[in-house]
C-alpha cells in the first residue's frame, strides 16, 4: 500500500519558513522577557548599620579619596563635518568618518536638551570622584559623576565588581545631572531620522558605560585603599538667588545653601579633600554648545583645589574636592540668570564658557570664604551609620511603556512600577538623604501647594511632613543628595500636578513631561521617612545643636 506524502513533507519550504518565523518570535519574546525583568530584579535593600544595639563607638575617622577621567575618547567614535553647522547630524548632508564599518554614525551624543547633538570636541574632562569613610567597623563610599543621570541597575553591576576584600559597607552614587556630557539614559543617543523625526535609544553606546564603570570601580577601589586617618569640618552657606540660581516653576521654593565639609590631616590644616553639595542644573552652557565639559562643576572644583585666579581670587585648600548635586527639580536653573564675572566688570546671561567659568568660580569663592569662615564647627563624634531601603515606584506615561519594553530603565514589575533605593547617611551630627532623581524642594523644605485645578483635586499635601523637619531633629547639619544611585526623572508632590485644564496658574508648566508620573513622589517620601525615623531612633543628635 502506497503512503502519501504529508502536507509538511509536500510542503518543506512552508514548513521551514514556519519553524524559523515560531523560532524568532520566541527568542523575541525571551529577549522581552529578560530586558522586561532586568538584570537585577530580585536585587533589594533593607537595612541599617552599624546595630544600634552593638553599641558602636565612633573611634578615629579615615578618609580616602580617588578619581578617573571618564571623558569619551575621540578615538572610539566617528568624527564628523557638520556642513551646514547646525549642530545636529543630517545623514543627508553632513559627513561623517565610519571607523567600525557598521555604516552608521557612531557620534558622542550630548545629552540634556534635545535628541541629536553630537559633540564636535572636549572643553574639559569629566570625572567619577570617590570618598571612602571609615569609623567604628563601618565603610562608607560616596561616588560623584559628571553625568545626566546613570540607572538604579548600571549602578549595581559597579557595586558587584567591587573587590570584597575591600569589605565596603556601602557605595552612594550620585550623577551631577551635567547637561553638556555624553547620553548615559540611552534618551539623547541618535539612531537614524524617519520623516523628519529624529529617533534615539538605538543609537545608545554601551560600550563607553561599561567604561564608566570600570573607572567607578578603580576609583572606588583607590579611594578605600587610601584611607588614612582625618578631622572633618563643616559649615552651611546661603548662595543667591541672584547671580545664582532661579525657580522657574511655582511654587518658588529652593533650598539656598551650599553644604560642605573639609578634611584634613588630624591636627593640620593640609586639605585631603572638600565636599560640596548645592542644587542647580548644570546647563550653563546651553543646548547649542557642541563641547563636552562638566559645565560650572569643572571651575567651582578647580577653584577650591587649585584657588580662584585674580582678580577677587581666593587660595584655594588643595586636595580633591567632589561636587554632589542637591534637590534640582522644580525646576532649579541659572539658564535665564545674569551671572556676574568675580571683579565685578561684565554680567553675563546668554549661554556661554564665560558664564559657566563665572558661576564656578563665584561658588567657589563663597565657599572658600565659609569654610575658613566663624560658622565652621569639627565634627568631634563622627560615627558612621547608613540606611537604605528598596522602593517601587508606580510609573505612568511614556516612562511605564518604555521601561515594560525594556527600552530604559530595566526592570518592571507588576503594576506598572519600577525598583529604585532611598538612602539615609549619619556622619556624626550630619543627616544627609539620598533620592533617586529630581526632587522638587518644597517636598524636604514644605510649602507644597493644592490649589485648585490640579490634576487629582487634592486639596491637601500628601507629601507630609516635609523631610527636612524629620531630618534636622536629629543632626545639626542635614542636606539631600539628588539623583543618588538611579535617575527617575522629576519628583512632583501630587497635588502640583498639572497636565489638564483647568491649569492650576492657568497655563501648563514644565515638568511632568519628564517625570516618571504622580504617584512616584508620595511612594519616594514615604520611603523616605521610614529610613529617617529608623536612622533618627537608632542614633539620635549626640551634640546639642
Amino acid at each position: 500500500m502506497t503512503v502519501s506524502p504529508s502536507f509538511w513533507q509536500r510542503h518543506p519550504i512552508i514548513k521551514w519558513t514556519l519553524i524559523i518565523i515560531f523560532t524568532l518570535i520566541v527568542v523575541f519574546f525571551l529577549w522581552l522577557y529578560s530586558r522586561t525583568r532586568g538584570p537585577y530584579h530580585n536585587y533589594t535593600l533593607d537595612f541599617l548599620i552599624p546595630d544600634p544595639s552593638t553599641n558602636p563607638t565612633p573611634g578615629t575617622l579615615e578618609v580616602g579619596v580617588a578619581k578617573r577621567d571618564i571623558t569619551p575618547i575621540p578615538d572610539l567614535f566617528d568624527s564628523w563635518e557638520d556642513v551646514n553647522n547646525n549642530g545636529k547630524f543630517d545623514p543627508d548632508i553632513d559627513k561623517y568618518e565610519d571607523k567600525n564599518k557598521n555604516g552608521r554614525f557612531d557620534g558622542i551624543w550630548i545629552a540634556g536638551f534635545g535628541t541629536n547633538r553630537p559633540a564636535k570636541g572636549i572643553h574639559d574632562p569629566q570625572w567619577v570622584r570617590a570618598i571612602a569613610l571609615r569609623n567604628n567597623g563601618v565603610t562608607l563610599v560616596m561616588a560623584t559623576f559628571d553625568a545626566i543621570g546613570i540607572y538604579h541597575n548600571d549602578f549595581i553591576t559597579i557595586r558587584k565588581m567591587i573587590d570584597p576584600s575591600l569589605k565596603i559597607d556601602h557605595i552612594v552614587f550620585s550623577s551631577t545631572h551635567c547637561h553638556e556630557v555624553i547620553d548615559t539614559m540611552k534618551i539623547w543617543s541618535f539612531w537614524k531620522r524617519i520623516k523628519g523625526l529624529d529617533i534615539p535609544i538605538f543609537g545608545y553606546n554601551e560600550a563607553h558605560m561599561k567604561f564608566i564603570q570600570k573607572m567607578a570601580k578603580e576609583a572606588i577601589e583607590e579611594a578605600v585603599r587610601n584611607l588614612q586617618p582625618a578631622d572633618m569640618y563643616c559649615t552651611q552657606v546661603q548662595v543667591g538667588p541672584d547671580g545664582f540660581i532661579e525657580d522657574t516653576r511655582k511654587p518658588i521654593v529652593m533650598d539656598l545653601n551650599m553644604y560642605l565639609f573639609r578634611f584634613t590631616k588630624p591636627n593640620s590644616d593640609e586639605t585631603i579633600a572638600t565636599f560640596v553639595s548645592w542644587g542647580n542644573h548644570p546647563e550653563t552652557l546651553g543646548s547649542e554648545n557642541p563641547y563636552l565639559s562638566s559645565d560650572f562643576p569643572h571651575y567651582l572644583r578647580e577653584g577650591l583645589e587649585k584657588g580662584v585666579p585674580e582678580p577677587n581670587g581666593a587660595p584655594g585648600f588643595g586636595g580633591m574636592c567632589l561636587y554632589f548635586q542637591g534637590m534640582v527639580g522644580g525646576l532649579m536653573t541659572q539658564l535665564h540668570v545674569e551671572v556676574p564675572d568675580r571683579a565685578g566688570r561684565a554680567t553675563y546671561k546668554e549661554d556661554s564658557f564665560e558664564k559657566a567659568e563665572a558661576l564656578g568660580y563665584n561658588l567657589a569663592k563663597v565657599a572658600i570664604e565659609a569654610l575658613r569662615g566663624p560658622n565652621v564647627w569639627k565634627n568631634e563624634n563622627p560615627l558612621i551609620a547608613v540606611a537604605g531601603k528598596t522602593f517601587l515606584a508606580p510609573m505612568s506615561g511614556h516612562f511605564k511603556y518604555a521601561i515594560m519594553l525594556g527600552l530604559i530603565h530595566e526592570g518592571y514589575y507588576w503594576g506598572g512600577k519600577a525598583k529604585s533605593e532611598v538612602n539615609v547617611i549619619k556622619i556624626g551630627d550630619v543627616a544627609i538623604l539620598t533620592v533617586p532623581g529630581e526632587l522638587y524642594p518644597e517636598i524636604v523644605q514644605g510649602n507644597i501647594e493644592a490649589l485648585p485645578g490640579n490634576d487629582f483635586n487634592l486639596t491637601a499635601p500628601v507629601e507630609t511632613p516635609p523631610l527636612r523637619l524629620e531630618l534636622e531633629k536629629e543632626a545639626k547639619m542635614a542636606f539631600v543628595i539628588g539623583l543618588a544611585n538611579d535617575e527617575i526623572g522629576y519628583i512632583i508632590p501630587k497635588s502640583q500636578w498639572d497636565t489638564k485644564p483647568p491649569y492650576i496658574y492657568g497655563k501648563p508648566q514644565y515638568g511632568e513631561v519628564n517625570s516618571g508620573g504622580p504617584d512616584v513622589a508620595p511612594a519616594l517620601h514615604k520611603t523616605a521617612l521610614e529610613l529617617i525615623n529608623r536612622m533618627n531612633s537608632a542614633y539620635p543628635l549626640k551634640t546639642k545643636k
